[in-house]
């Protein structure tokens, strides 16, 4: 793959045969990160589990402590004092039929969270071929479905992440903008990592087999996985 001048240049500043401490590695990915814009921080875990077993699904909720520096846009489906409830705590989009109907025939998707109350579900579950592959299907593991409306709400636009693995075993999770500095993203960084290891299934190993640090367009930086924290 071809890589421009400006990545070439940070790319010589990571040793790729070296296994990073988390601060030294988020240290270097704010030095690698080049572009003009404020570049997204990434961490990318692999796993040694095996995503085809129900039982070695790994996947859950945390809420950042420095947030993620997006605008997250939450869309609540619910009914009543639920829905009053959801616009109160500050969500973008608020409905039920007339919403489902929106995704459904115009497959419009400009939200970044779903949630909705139990009672929804019987209706938001004809979405599921929709926002199912985009990961926007509310779920009770995640904290989507619930009758907590305003704290769902309220810990998505904090910086409430989303992780679970992909077909290959890894997860991919933001931990912030390269504005940010070490400091926060470091909490950030202990914050989900920790999540992770507490998600950990029964499975026999070492169960962290690599962890790479990264901005948008920087380099990938390797991290020690048995010091993950």
């Amino acid at each position: 793959m071809f890589r421009g001048k400006k990545y070439q240049e940070a790319a010589k500043l990571v040793d790729k045969t070296k296994l990073y401490d988390p601060e030294e590695a988020i240290d270097l990915a704010l030095k690698t990160s080049y572009a003009k814009f404020d570049e997204t921080v990434e961490v990318h875990v692999r796993l040694n589990v095996d995503p085809r077993h129900a039982d070695q699904q790994v996947r859950g909720t945390v809420v950042l402590p420095n947030g993620t520096g997006k605008n997250v846009r939450v869309l609540v489906f619910a009914k009543g004092d639920k829905a009053k409830e959801a616009e109160e705590a500050g969500a973008d989009y608020v409905g039920a039929e007339e919403l489902v109907a929106k995704i459904q025939n115009e497959g419009w998707t400009d939200f970044d969270v779903c949630i909705a109350t139990p009672d929804m579900m019987g209706l938001v579950g004809r979405l599921g071929k929709v926002l199912g592959p985009k990961g926007l299907m509310p779920n009770p593991k995640s904290g989507t479905v619930t009758m907590d409306i305003a704290k769902a709400v309220k810990e998505a636009k904090a910086g409430r992440v989303e992780f679970r693995l992909d077909k290959t075993a890894i997860i991919h999770c933001p931990i912030g903008k390269v504005s940010f500095g070490k400091e926060k993203l470091l909490e950030n960084y202990r914050t989900l990592m920790d999540a992770i290891i507490k998600a950990r299934p029964a499975a026999k190993g070492q169960f962290i087999k690599s962890i790479t640090v990264a901005t948008t367009m920087g380099p990938g930086i390797k991290v020690n996985p048995l010091k993950p924290l």
